[in-house]
């Protein structure tokens, strides 16, 4: 017979060796989340996000958008970083709306009648009113004043 090589209960192997982690206290953790956590909250109350227009101070000549020339076309421009879709709604008024989603920030496009969010679904009547999809609030709105002598819109 040959002997087996089994170790009884009181010997002992000796014991993988453990990389070392750095040590941070629990003081430490608590503090560096908090900071954390307030960085990631405060992010989200910037305006001018993605969802979040900015303000808009824009002058065109209606009569450089062949789309503007009938009550239904709609006409895109941007002020500043500020998708806008420019509709006209009668003979001399105009609705101006953000053309970024206040869901998720997608840019709507127009969609014969309205406008759709690509990213989920959205969709928004010409004014800029939410009209089905993704619930959301409605798209941002702009004032516009309209001088029929000189064909000038003033956005904002």
């Amino acid at each position: 017979m040959k002997p087996e090589n089994r170790m009884s209960h009181n010997e002992s192997t000796a014991p993988t060796p453990v990389p070392s982690l750095p040590c941070v206290s629990r003081r430490q953790f608590v503090i560096h989340g908090s900071l954390a956590t307030v960085a990631i909250l405060l992010a989200g109350c910037v305006s001018g996000g993605p969802t979040s227009p900015g303000s808009v101070s824009l002058t065109l000549t209606v009569s450089d958008y062949p789309a503007l020339a009938n009550v239904g076309g709609v006409a895109y421009v941007t002020s500043g970083n500020n998708p806008l879709a420019v509709v006209r709604t009668g003979s001399d008024t105009f609705d101006v709306v953000s053309r970024i989603c206040p869901h998720a920030g997608g840019t709507v496009n127009s969609n014969g009648n309205g406008f759709t969010c690509p990213v989920h679904g959205a969709r928004f009547a010409d004014s800029g009113t939410w009209a089905g999809g993704q619930p959301t609030s409605n798209l941002t709105s702009y004032s516009a004043q309209y001088d029929a002598g000189t064909g000038i819109l003033t956005i904002g």
